[in-house]
């Protein structure tokens, strides 16, 4: 049997398993609503939080969370920086979820919508950042460092988060071959921050 309550997937069906987490990160105190369905429910995922220890907006005043699951990182650093966000996924869930997580956090944006990797995304963004959906296979998260380019402004930067044993090499391989340049920004517990920049 398949098992199709992946978090990767709009699974609109699923029985509600609402649970509300209360967390300081970046030393702001954070409240998010998480549910059944979407990725790391019960806490904040200890690679969302090594990235956002480690991701320096620079100049950065418009930003992209790419597969946002239920706005831990584009809510935190809307947050912290005062950057206008964008947040999308492919699930439902997680996108409703981000919406009332935007409100009970004070943070103002209706750019949060459903869209395949960068399917429904028409804009440039200063910096785009994404926890990648490692499940849904290296095809899907090549996608979303390939096709990051094309979404940034001159000079932008694209920020993710992968284990070392889940194909961290082979996306620095992949960032490296698609800007001309890749940095490890952090290694924390098999954890790699990278980051490359639109020349």
């Amino acid at each position: 049997m398949v098992n199709t309550n992946m978090y990767y997937e709009d699974n609109r069906d699923l029985r509600h398993d609402l649970k509300q987490i209360k967390v300081a990160l970046l030393g702001i105190n954070m409240t998010f609503q998480s549910d059944a369905g979407v990725f790391s429910k019960s806490a904040i995922d200890f690679g969302s939080k090594v990235l956002l220890e480690n991701f320096v907006p620079e100049q950065a005043k418009s930003l992209l969370d790419v597969g946002c699951g239920y706005g831990t990182l584009g809510l935190t650093l809307a947050k912290k920086y005062d950057m206008k966000v964008t947040l999308v996924d492919v699930n439902s869930r997680a996108l409703d979820l981000s919406k009332t997580n935007a409100q009970a956090n004070g943070i103002s944006t209706d750019d949060i919508y459903l869209s395949n990797c960068y399917e429904n995304v028409h804009e440039k963004f200063d910096a785009i950042i994404s926890n990648p959906p490692i499940r849904a296979g290296k095809e899907v998260v090549h996608k979303i460092l390939s096709g990051a380019i094309d979404h940034l402004n001159k000079e932008g930067h694209l920020t993710v988060v992968i284990q070392k044993k889940q194909g961290a090499p082979s996306a620095a391989k992949k960032m490296q071959e698609v800007f001309g340049n890749c940095q490890i920004i952090k290694k924390d517990k098999g954890y790699y921050v990278l980051r490359s920049y639109k020349q």
